[in-house]
């Protein structure tokens, strides 16, 4: 056999006289990183530390601590999920076991349902087969003989997967003791690999999601690398449960949602209250950076969501109405109607860039399962513009832009932003040179920035590259909410022109762009992301001013009048309750600040203020109070992100 020279990531290199395993080479290392090893990388393909390397190449090896190494792990216990269940229920099927986000799930067929306590028993064979450290060893097959393989062992579903791959194919499946599951790998080298673990619930699933076929039965469950780790995520689970926005939402009596208007938000005042001072301090942000706002129709002849390319692409997302003999559709976004306004008088490129926003409100007809409280929903409003530019002002717009989106979320609260840049797919339209500008200016403007920046290959818009901007909660959840986006197509699509400065006619580039998304998903994670403890410029009620006795009534009645007239969301509390109840009521719904009057306050013309924390500021006259406010309302959610912590 020839000799091999495995190159490793730091640029080091190591000569061996024949073939040998990924593990080989790890031992070679170290014995450490050898009993360390999931997995390892070669030429950037992942295998199986058993891969045996038989030329030249690359090699990085997988341990826990890579991002790839826990997606190994949570591969192979999805297997160990399924091999557990089938010891427990042997007339169960299996179907697919897929990582996602934190865990994995696997559907099976059977016509028993889970319980939590068959996830107990599961859970506790797992672990014993986990102590039983099975080698997991990897088989090759023809395509044939898998299916007849699995046709045997009686496993139908593997068999319909296998039968839809082509002919030909070589197929692998993975052998842990005396169960084996059709898989592309890689896997870890042994089940004593995975002890951390835990099966989370159970869920109905159609055999590849059409409800025309058969409902399995699907257990989702999670893995990591350490205990840490795991009770880290639990204790994320129980922080998300604690805010879920929906339950949030009706405590504090901000939204209802209801049957007769599924995936539409029923804004209560105060809900609505919220909506108003974001809708405001966005248009102010808009104002203040160039932007003209428009409004345009609801409804659109579909003629132009053809032309468009809407309507080949996203027709099955659209409502549609007749009227007239004609069809007409609610819209699901606002793109091509802000290029009608753009067509109104020719431009020039003096004119440019030009800056269109709306407060566009759109529908879409998402499916009934995936509605999600205001998460995700079928009406909603978006804080959308788009710039039309010439080709050379690409950089500098989208530069412009960033700046514009880490003050909003700074204000916000938010101070920690993930930038990624998707780029071109291969099904696009533009000619590879604009491509080539786009993606570099998108590039430029990041790094002028000195961002760090995660490449999306073949991940942008048919019409052009986009960044993302996804930002972090306090409980380390991660939010897409801002975009920027290049469209080379759209603006040609719909005739829209300008004259350059040599008097050629020109079509202009148009950039898609939002900060926070619609504002009915942002308001969703604001109240999570707050627990309901609003920053003081955004809760509905900034004040409450309560008496001890009804003699303090007048004077209750005349400070909320003076804080009402200078801008201030006030409310006066003069119930006939104990003043300790009206405290802790108002604590409850998390009122920033309460002003508690009583016959000193009366007689020294001040106030005894209290913040929602708890602390007591002490007694002040009202213009010391007022310039508190206006303050803290100045800091907006700098101040108020030290608020999420609140016990």
């Amino acid at each position: 056999m020839p000799a091999v020279t495995v190159t490793l990531p730091d640029g080091s290199q190591r000569s061996f006289d024949n073939s040998v395993t990924v593990h080989d080479v790890a031992m070679d290392i170290g014995p450490g990183l050898a009993k360390a090893a999931l997995a390892g990388k070669i030429n950037g393909k992942a295998v199986d530390t058993s891969y045996l390397i038989e030329s030249d190449a690359e090699l990085s090896i997988i341990t826990e601590r890579d991002e790839e190494g826990l997606d190994v792990i949570r591969h192979s216990t999805a297997h160990l999920l399924a091999q557990a269940a089938q010891q427990c229920f042997p007339d169960i099927q299996v179907t697919i076991g897929p990582v996602i986000e934190d865990g994995f799930f696997y559907d099976f067929a059977t016509g028993h349902n889970f319980t939590q306590d068959d996830l107990v028993k599961i859970e506790k064979r797992m672990g014993e087969i986990v102590k039983e450290d099975h080698p997991i060893e990897r088989i090759v097959m023809t395509r044939e003989k898998a299916i007849e393989t699995f046709r045997q062992m009686g496993e139908r579903y593997k068999v319909l997967i296998i039968e839809d791959l082509p002919e030909g194919e070589e197929i692998s499946l993975y052998r842990q003791g005396a169960w084996m599951d059709l898989c592309r790998g890689p896997h870890v080298p042994s089940t004593g690999k995975l002890k951390v673990h835990k099966l989370m619930k159970v869920a109905g699933a159609y055999w590849r999601g059409d409800s025309n076929n058969q409902m399995l039965q699907r257990i989702y469950g999670t893995a990591w690398a350490n205990k840490k780790d795991l009770k880290g995520y639990l204790h994320r689970l129980a922080e998300a449960e604690k805010r879920d926005h929906r339950k949030l939402g009706k405590k504090y009596d901000l939204f209802h949602m209801q049957e007769e208007a599924p995936g539409m938000v029923f804004w209560h005042p105060k809900g609505w209250s919220v909506y108003k001072t974001i809708e405001g301090y966005m248009r102010q942000q808009q104002d203040l950076n160039g932007y003209q706002e428009i409004k345009t129709p609801q409804l659109v002849d579909i003629s132009l969501w053809e032309k468009s390319g809407h309507a080949d692409k996203f027709g099955d997302g659209m409502f549609t109405l007749e009227s007239d003999e004609k069809t007409f559709a609610v819209k699901p976004m606002n793109c091509p109607c802000h290029v009608q306004v753009f067509n109104q008088g020719l431009k020039s490129y003096r004119d440019l860039p030009l800056r269109l926003a709306e407060f566009g409100s759109c529908h879409r007809n998402e499916p009934s399962g995936s509605l999600h409280g205001i998460m995700r929903v079928r009406g909603f409003v978006q804080d959308d513009a788009h710039i039309f530019c010439a080709e050379g002002d690409i950089q500098e717009e989208v530069g412009t832009f960033i700046d514009l989106l880490h003050a909003v979320y700074e204000d916000f609260g938010f101070s920690e932003v993930i930038y990624r840049l998707s780029t071109r797919p291969e099904q696009r339209v533009g000619s590879d040179e604009s491509w080539d500008k786009a993606e570099q200016a998108l590039a430029q403007a990041l790094d002028s920035k000195e961002l760090p920046w995660e490449e999306l290959p073949g991940e942008g818009a048919f019409y052009g590259p986009k960044i993302e901007f996804s930002l972090k909660d306090c409980i380390g959840r991660v939010w897409q909410l801002g975009t920027i986006q290049v469209d080379f197509s759209m603006p040609g699509r719909l005739d829209a022109q300008y004259v350059a400065e040599d008097g050629s006619r020109q079509t202009p580039v148009m950039l898609h762009r939002a900060i926070l998304g619609s504002f009915e998903r942002f308001i969703g994670i604001l109240i999570e992301h707050y627990e309901g403890k609003f920053p003081t410029w955004l809760a509905p009620t900034q004040v409450v001013i309560a008496n001890i006795t009804d003699k303090q009534s007048p004077y209750v009645q005349k400070v909320a009048d003076s804080l009402k007239n200078k801008g201030f969301r006030v409310d006066a509390d003069l119930r006939n309750e104990k003043i300790g109840f009206k405290i802790r009521e108002h604590t409850i719904q998390r009122v920033p600040y309460l002003l508690v009057l009583g016959d000193k306050e009366v007689e020294t013309q001040t106030i005894s203020v209290r913040a929602r924390n708890g602390d007591d500021l002490g007694s002040m006259n009202l213009a010391a109070f007022e310039q508190l406010l206006h303050e803290d309302i100045a800091n907006r959610g700098r101040i108020g992100q030290e608020s999420t912590t609140e016990k």
